[in-house]
């Protein structure tokens, strides 16, 4: 019997292992490269507060090259992983929203705002292998407590810094008498007395006194952060006994903070985020940027770096800082704000961050 040739032969092993290699005499392709799902969940104030949601948002939107935060943001896709968000309402979604993202097996599920560190606390412990991120706290338990769950980074900010630069301009504009009732008084409208909260406000009113010791400073608190009518009315009061600037640390309550002190002729100070868009009357904005630390832990997550614990950000690591917006500084401003930022990079002086 005559033997098929060689070549034959060889044709014929090629399509048997057709199956298993992409062409004979190639390599296979291996399996696909694993897409890294990444679930964000708002706090109440939502994803349009002009604060720390947004930032959030936009730095899921960064890392994100597809999920359903495309379809609010543009994302850019720099980490290619999938980026989802759900906004919470009420309190009482936050568990229900971080349980829905662990029990689908993502990769790293970000919580945003104080307000949720029992939740991620609690949502941590029934998932030990999955990873959680928290703006602005940690995993605690009812009272308060870290449960310093191993698989639980904690992305907090020295906001009093922000609070401190902020404060130095209004303190200095106030000693010269700049603003339209010189009465050497400054407001600041909180949302709910929290350490995030309160850290700003301590910053804004030591600085101020730093510069302008026979200021002023009046504070309140709306319980609220996301109905501005709650945020504007107290602002209206401040303005009512003196206030020429007022900063807003309430999150979307706080939109309604800018706004008042423009109808007023006043001016106003935003926070997180660049609020120059908000309202004319604001002068500058507390920056905290919450889209790098969120940007960060998504990349620690995808380069197998994910580290529990608490990591920081102020001025010296650059994650905190402030913008001039509507109104040009003058120079002894733009000297004192220098000055203080000079002092709390070399640990000369400390910002507290109690309000007094």
């Amino acid at each position: 019997m005559r033997k098929p040739p060689v070549r034959l032969l060889s044709l014929g092993i090629c399509l048997l292992l057709a199956t298993f290699v992409a062409a004979c005499g190639g390599t296979s392709t291996g399996p696909a490269a694993k897409t890294f799902k990444i679930g964000l969940v708002t706090d109440t104030g939502g994803l349009n507060d002009k604060s720390f949601n947004h930032l959030a948002a936009l730095g899921l939107s960064k890392a994100a090259s597809t999920g359903n935060i495309c379809s609010s943001l543009t994302c850019k896709g720099e980490l290619a992983v999938q980026g989802d968000v759900t906004e919470s309402h009420a309190n009482s979604d936050y568990v229900p929203n971080l349980t829905n993202y662990a029990t689908r097996g993502y990769d790293l599920v970000i919580g945003v705002g104080f307000l949720m560190a029992e939740s991620i606390g609690t949502v941590s412990g029934n998932f030990p292998n999955i990873h959680f991120a928290i703006i602005d706290g940690v995993g605690a338990d009812a009272k308060g407590n870290d449960l310093k769950h191993a698989n639980v980074e904690g992305l907090l900010f020295k906001e009093q810094e922000a609070g401190a630069l902020v404060g130095t301009i209004a303190g200095v504009l106030e000693k010269n008498s700049a603003g339209a009732k010189k009465k050497n008084t400054i407001g600041s409208v909180g949302g709910i007395k929290i350490p995030p909260v309160d850290h700003y406000i301590a910053g804004y009113q030591w600085a101020a006194k730093q510069v302008n010791p026979s200021i002023k400073t009046l504070n309140g608190y709306s319980n609220n952060f996301s109905d501005p009518t709650k945020c504007a009315g107290i602002a209206a009061n401040q303005i009512s006994q003196g206030a020429d600037i007022l900063f807003q640390v309430a999150g979307g309550c706080g939109n309604g903070v800018l706004t008042q002190a423009g109808k007023d002729g006043v001016w106003s100070i935003g926070v997180d985020a660049d609020q120059k868009d908000v309202d004319k009357s604001v002068i500058a904005s507390a920056l905290k940027r919450v889209d790098v630390a969120t940007y960060d832990a998504i990349k620690d997550v995808k380069n197998n770096a994910f580290k529990g614990g608490i990591k920081s950000f102020g001025l010296a690591n650059d994650g905190v800082g402030y913008q001039a917006d509507n109104l040009t500084l003058p120079a002894d401003v733009m000297t004192a704000v220098q000055d203080i930022t000079s002092k709390i990079k070399s640990g000369s002086v400390t910002v507290p961050d109690v309000v007094p």
